[in-house]
């Protein structure tokens, strides 16, 4: 379906808004509802030959329609995911091949300008860089801690992803990826950014960073990995992964042509594209403690004569140079001061909770906090 533009000065309209001017006009109204019933059969079963075509002309006659074929959401908010389900009943054909156009609005320059002078550090001032040799994965814990809604909204996830589930031996992931998505969404980048992508050179601190989202429930399989064109076919089925995965590849789209890797010029949009991916069924991480090279928990074994198209998704992550280029540029020159944005003051450590269920999965094993040990990578993490 073409992507009706729009101007700076015309910005899109959200797409519930586009919804409710369609539903008041006759022209509009019966062609979007023949849309919804054909979106709501095919997430259950293929279209037959017939069925398909009525869809399609549905659809076509919509194409007068322009506030429909214009209109965007806005990630993180509250009405996101009923505004998606809009944006992808109008795209109901849409094919895997086409998701190079994002379906959230455009990053305000502002918020791209902070994220950028900022360096997408946690680090303010240039004043406050830590020695040589410091863990700054774990100074960017501290850093985290020292804000209040980044140690609150850090501690949720944290618990979120290693609880066990009622009756059973693992996490609920379900409830894990929520809490990511919420840590992601409203922490300040200067924060969320640098436990993400703080830079490493050695193997106890790419432990840390490979561990902040905690793999073992956000995204690690027990066994074998699984397929990744099955874990895409499943990203593609929920309305919330297809917009975040559309998203990382509008924003990530690499280019060998541009200085700065990105078809689009914008490291930092590119990170936080990435950074959305993350609370989904497609959620990355680093691979090892010991690089920098990301990717998703899958692989490309058995893919028989869809090798080539497998390798394609695998690739999204770990050969993008415009996503390589992006973390690479964290934290690697001092960050200038961010005008109307500062650390906030330190508080007092909070006293201990009570002991909170520990994660089994090995490696990613929290510390009791009835002790004064820390973890694996030398910081204790409070959990609420």
């Amino acid at each position: 379906i073409p992507e009706a533009s729009s101007t700076p000065s015309q910005p899109a309209m959200d797409c519930l808004e586009a919804e409710h001017g369609c539903v008041l006009d006759p022209g509009c109204t019966p062609s979007y509802r023949v849309l919804e019933y054909c979106a709501a059969e095919e997430a259950v079963s293929p279209l037959g030959p017939e069925a398909r075509r009525e869809c399609l002309e549905a659809q076509n006659s919509l194409q007068q329609y322009q506030p429909l074929l214009a209109c965007k959401c806005q990630r993180g908010s509250r009405r996101e995911e009923p505004c998606l389900r809009v944006y992808w009943t109008v795209r109901f054909s849409q094919g895997k091949d086409d998701y190079h156009v994002s379906p959230y609005e455009d990053l305000e320059l502002e918020l791209v300008r902070h994220i950028e002078m900022s360096r997408m550090a946690s680090i303010v001032a240039a004043s406050s860089l830590p020695p040589s040799g410091q863990n700054l994965c774990l100074k960017a814990a501290q850093d985290c801690g020292l804000y209040e809604k980044c140690g609150s909204l850090r501690s949720e996830y944290v618990v979120a992803c290693t609880k066990l589930a009622p009756g059973s031996d693992r996490c609920n992931r379900q409830k894990c990826h929520r809490a990511l998505r919420r840590f992601l969404e409203r922490v300040p980048e200067e924060y969320s950014f640098s436990l993400l992508f703080c830079p490493c050179a050695d193997a106890l601190c790419g432990e840390r960073r490979r561990k902040t989202i905690v793999p073992s429930c956000s995204y690690e399989e027990r066994g074998s990995k699984p397929s990744c064109l099955s874990l895409r076919g499943y990203c593609l089925r929920d309305e919330l992964c297809r917009s975040r995965l559309a998203d990382f590849q509008h924003n990530c789209q690499p280019s060998a042509h541009s200085p700065s890797g990105c078809l689009r010029e914008s490291g930092a949009v590119c990170l936080k594209a990435y950074s959305g991916l993350i609370g989904t069924i497609m959620t990355p991480n680093y691979v090892s403690n010991s690089s920098m090279e990301v990717s998703q928990w899958c692989s490309c074994e058995g893919s028989g004569n869809q090798w080539q198209e497998c390798l394609r998704v695998l690739h999204m992550f770990s050969d993008n140079g415009c996503l390589r280029n992006a973390m690479s540029a964290v934290g690697s020159t001092p960050p200038r001061p961010v005008e109307k944005t500062s650390p906030p003051p330190p508080r007092p450590t909070p006293s201990p909770s009570p002991p909170t269920q520990r994660d089994v999965m090995g490696a990613d094993a929290l510390p009791d906090l009835s002790t004064v040990s820390t973890d694996s990578c030398g910081e204790n993490l409070p959990l609420r």
